[in-house]
């Protein structure tokens, strides 16, 4: 298949020939879920930490006599059923959030959501990407001047001035290639690629 080449002005200055396989796969919901879910689960910490019934500041002593109360019959106070306890299955800081996800299912589901892109409109193969000097207010002209309000830019290497005059535009984010992730794909109204970044994710995807 072919996509549309722009340059910084928008205007169409060319088409460039594309893999079916990375651009033109039939969607499968199922599949981009699972490596959304299991890359924002892989980038949790454990940073919770609750007290078991062995690690409650309180006394060991019965509280009161097994029989005779009228009450259920209690061990100590730091029983998980009662107000104040531990927790029976307590949370700790070495707590693992990690799923797996298969490499090929991980290319496929990427490759799944380029395809997407393609069909909603959302993908912009650019001609280019670079500016003459790292100023913020350079790249925010390129934006506007593309039409784009939110935007994930792809490139295959990003220089300095680039990463400089990128990095305080709101809802715009500049990424190489090999750091694109699914969630990020998915966030931004607009994805664009460039020319060099589209034949770096077909040696990576395809």
């Amino acid at each position: 298949m072919e996509l549309k080449v722009v340059n910084d002005s928008g205007a169409v200055v060319g088409a460039l020939d594309v893999s079916d396989a990375l651009f033109a796969r039939d969607y499968n919901e199922d599949l981009v879920h699972q490596i959304i879910t299991a890359y924002r689960a892989n980038g949790r910490s454990g940073n919770r930490a609750q007290k078991g019934r062995s690690e409650i500041a309180k006394s060991t002593r019965k509280p009161f006599r097994q029989k005779g109360t009228g009450r259920a019959r209690a061990g100590m106070a730091s029983s998980p059923i009662w107000r104040g306890g531990g927790k029976i299955f307590p949370n700790s800081p070495e707590e693992n959030f990690t799923q797996k996800v298969n490499r090929k299912m991980y290319r496929a589901g990427v490759a799944v959501i380029l395809s997407q892109l393609v069909r909603e409109e959302r993908l912009v193969v650019l001609d280019t990407l670079a500016v003459d000097a790292p100023k913020t207010k350079i790249f925010a002209g390129k934006l506007k001047s593309l039409g784009l309000d939110s935007a994930l830019f792809v490139a295959d290497q990003i220089d300095e001035n680039l990463f400089l005059s990128s990095r305080n535009v709101a809802n715009a984010l500049v990424l190489e290639v090999r750091e694109a992730d699914p969630v990020s794909l998915v966030k931004y109204d607009k994805v664009v690629l460039t020319r060099d970044a589209v034949k770096r994710f077909e040696e990576l995807l395809a």
